[in-house]
Formats: structure tokens, C-alpha cells, sequence
């Protein structure tokens, strides 16, 4: 198993919980990180948060989703929000824990994960079976209309880099960062990057 908290605490907490049942193979702080280590490691089941820094959990999973569609990842995260469940859910995960939960949950979802289930809090999963039908609209869920290249930018913005930072980051050109930002200020309707930056701490892409 492999863990990914920026929370140094939660992490330390979690290896105390789980390594009892559970062999863990590594720690990690950030997205990229995640995405490093998972390649490397091969774990048979990643428990994650969703807000990390440099890259989302979310958008760590559809990279390795990419390259590996048998990658089994557990959400452990703080947002009750039907629109996280559901961005999760469709970018394949196994499992979404909110935090607070009984630790008795996050056992459950592992094991779910390994034996090829799903599972949902049930404090969400009412609300998540309700829309599991619908079609994500920029009305109903704005990051929808993102394509997973636009959020990992908007990420780096909000997390301070430049547009050079981030295309060496990404292997793009600057004036490919640029055309990104204008271009999903126009699909959300934002005139500042103050807006987008805003955006992004709303709807979970980053925090600060």
C-alpha cells in the first residue's frame, strides 16, 4: 500500500491505523510524487488524498489510469461534496472516505478495493447514486468543462509558478500555459486570474 497526504500528522496517523492489516511500501506529499512512487512501486492499493500540492489526487489518478487502468486508489478526503465523489468516481476510483469517518470505513474500502469493489461513505453515497446517471455540465459541476491538462496548470498557477516554471514542468511552452489560462477564463467566464485563482480554491483544484 501506498499512502499520499501532504498532512504529515494524517499520514503518521494512517501507517498507525493501517499497518497492522496492511503492508505499506511508502509515504508521500504531492501528486507528482504519487505518480513517481506508484510507477515505481506497483502497489496494490494507494490510499489518497484529493487536495495535495503541485497535483490533485484526482488528476494524479487519471495520469496513472493512463498508463496502468488496474491502479486501485482509496480517497481519504476532508470534501463531503457530491461533485468530488462524482470527478473521483469518474476518473476511477475504488473508493471515496471522508475523514472524519470511523477508521472501520477506510478498512472496509481498502479491502473493497482489493477485492475489485467499490466503495462510498455512506454519507455521500446516497447523493452520489442520486446523480450517478447524469452528465457532468459546466452548470452542475463548472471543473467539468476543464480538460485534466487545464486543471494541472490552473494547479501550478494558483501554487505560484510562472508560465516558464510551468511549461518546463510539463514540457510545454510558455505561450501553451498562456493559450490554457486565457482559454479556461473564456469556458468559465472569468475576466482576472485573481477569478480563476479563486475558482480553483473553490471547487478543490488547489489550495493555499
Amino acid at each position: 500500500m501506498l499512502l499520499a497526504d501532504d498532512h504529515r500528522l494524517v499520514a503518521e496517523g494512517l501507517k498507525s491505523l493501517l499497518s497492522p492489516d496492511f503492508e505499506l511500501v511508502g509515504v508521500v506529499e504531492d501528486g507528482r510524487a504519487l505518480i513517481e512512487s506508484a510507477k515505481k512501486l506497483h502497489p496494490d492499493v494507494i490510499v489518497a488524498d484529493i487536495t495535495m500540492p503541485h497535483l490533485n489526487g484526482i488528476d494524479a489518478l487519471v495520469q496513472l489510469k493512463r498508463d496502468d487502468k488496474r491502479v486501485r486508489v482509496v480517497f481519504l478526503t476532508m470534501h463531503p461534496e457530491v461533485a468530488y465523489a462524482r470527478r473521483a468516481l469518474e476518473a476511477g476510483a475504488s473508493g471515496y472516505v471522508l475523514k472524519h469517518s470511523a477508521p472501520a470505513e477506510l478498512i472496509a474500502a481498502i479491502r473493497a478495493a482489493l477485492d475489485g469493489r467499490s466503495y462510498v461513505s455512506p454519507a455521500v453515497a446516497g447523493d452520489v447514486l442520486r446523480v450517478r446517471d447524469g452528465k457532468p455540465d459546466q452548470a452542475s459541476d463548472p471543473v467539468a468543462s476543464l480538460t485534466p491538462r487545464q486543471r494541472e496548470i490552473l494547479q501550478l498557477l494558483v501554487e505560484g509558478r510562472s508560465a516558464k516554471e510551468i511549461g518546463a514542468t510539463l514540457t510545454v511552452s510558455a505561450r501553451t500555459v498562456e493559450f490554457h489560462k486565457y482559454q479556461m477564463m473564456e469556458r468559465l467566464n472569468l475576466h482576472t486570474s485573481a477569478e480563476l485563482v479563486h475558482f480553483a480554491l473553490k471547487h478543490g483544484i488547489a489550495e493555499i
